[in-house]
């Protein structure tokens, strides 16, 4: 994702979390008959979640408390609201995350309510293994997404730039840089933000060469040199005035997507999601399109995955379990819902929600549904769950260290350097 964790944050939500895990999770306070729902998200999730939420009570009887945050500041309620035993009985869970809550029992395991109160019969296969961990389930897929560049479709034409094809590489991309600064629109926008910073970009490069970020038993898939290939890449991509300069970058906070150099008019092009084109386009009125991650040369594909966009799952304290997972099971299934949510959350793993949704999807939408379904040689495979210090291996390294050398406070070999040891130093102490 585009938004990212800062080092506080993560921390403080870690901390909380591992005191939960040493305590064990106790039971939950005394709670009302309402199920309280945590999720992350913009206003845009949140009125559709909200609405979905409403429809649950009026068909069921169960009232709902749902309460959204930013991504940067929902782990750490999370994560202290998990320490104190008062986790709410739903919670929004990331691909990144879901190893470590369900290994400290943090949330439950959804095995029991299958052919109960979830029905999953049809459910996507790859998103359904996605969801678990040890081999019990214990998230359910909310849609399939894969990462995606956001294309601002009139800054390119406006500029007389070519827009990114399928089979665009990063030379085609220093290329557009170089259009956008000859055409100097819009007070000097960029082709592109500063990639640098972006784990999913790394990843995806990695993956074309062969690579990966993380080995399925959790220690680093790639080395120092690959880490020095990265950071030289984006220095020359920045010297170049290909993306934005550091300065403007670190306009980008890392919570609200207003805060990103896409929505800001500095860049035309971000890494983000296939299910965030519906929230960025709320607040871009140039026209948005979609397309894969450059290829690392002409010709390689692999480096993209359909990956479950997020989870629902289940507090481990919840006393309210086999209600939560009704819900779930609606929220997944139920036709009038499906055409609330849409593909904000990415593409319904259920075919019969699919085809209940399709026709009623706007062309932003639809365009997120065709990318996803149709990567072609683009697709790999899912890679394992990343482990548990992931995120402060991100926040605390990869974001920093891109900044660093952004600044001109690091040299790329420095920098792949200290990518290597910090990060097998978290690892260690995981």
């Amino acid at each position: 994702m585009t938004i990212r964790i800062d080092r506080r944050q993560f921390l403080m939500g870690s901390s909380a979390l591992l005191a939960a895990g040493a305590a064990g999770v106790s039971p939950s306070f005394a709670q009302d008959d309402a199920l309280r729902l945590l999720f992350w998200g913009g206003q845009n999730r949140a009125d559709r979640t909200y609405a979905v939420s409403d429809m649950f009570t009026s068909t069921s009887g169960i009232p709902m408390e749902p309460e959204f945050l930013s991504w940067s500041d929902y782990w750490p309620k999370l994560a202290t609201q998990t320490a104190g035993g008062n986790a709410p009985d739903i919670v929004q869970m990331d691909y990144r995350y879901i190893v470590e809550y369900a290994s400290r029992d943090a949330i439950a395991p959804l095995d029991d309510f299958v052919g109960g109160a979830l029905k999953l019969d049809t459910f996507d296969a790859d998103q359904l293994d996605g969801g678990k961990v040890g081999g019990k389930l214990y998230g359910i897929s909310l849609g399939a997404n894969s990462v995606a560049m956001l294309v601002n479709t009139a800054a390119f034409e406006e500029a007389g730039v070519a827009a990114p094809t399928r089979d665009w590489t990063y030379d085609t991309l220093m290329e557009m840089g170089e259009g956008f600064n000859s055409a100097n629109i819009r007070g000097g926008m960029k082709a592109i933000g500063d990639g640098s910073y972006s784990e999913p970009m790394l990843q995806n490069w990695l993956r074309q060469k062969g690579k990966d970020l993380y080995t399925a038993d959790g220690k680093l898939a790639f080395d120092e040199d690959d880490a020095i290939e990265w950071y030289t890449l984006w220095a020359k991509l920045r010297a170049a005035g290909v993306c934005v300069s550091a300065e403007d970058q670190a306009l980008d906070t890392g919570g609200p997507l207003e805060t990103t150099m896409l929505v800001l008019g500095k860049a035309a092009l971000l890494p983000s999601n296939s299910n965030q084109l519906v929230a960025f386009q709320t607040l871009v009125q140039d026209k948005l399109g979609m397309n894969g991650f450059p290829r690392a040369a002409a010709g390689t594909g692999g480096g993209h995955y359909r990956k479950p966009s997020m989870f629902f799952s289940v507090g481990g304290s919840s006393a309210n379990k086999e209600k939560a997972a009704e819900f779930l099971n609606f929220f997944i299934s139920d036709a009038e819902a499906a055409k609330v949510l849409g593909v904000e959350r990415g593409i319904p793993c259920l075919p019969e929600t699919r085809a209940v949704v399709a026709p009623t999807l706007d062309e932003q939408s639809q365009l997120a549904l065709n990318f996803v379904s149709n990567l072609g040689d683009l697709l790999g495979a899912l890679p394992p769950p990343p482990p548990p210090s992931a995120g402060e291996i991100d926040s605390s390294l990869i974001r920093t260290l891109g900044q660093e050398v952004g600044f001109g406070a690091k040299t790329p070999e420095e920098a792949g350097r200290d990518l290597i040891s910090g990060a097998n130093d978290i690892l260690s102490r995981s």
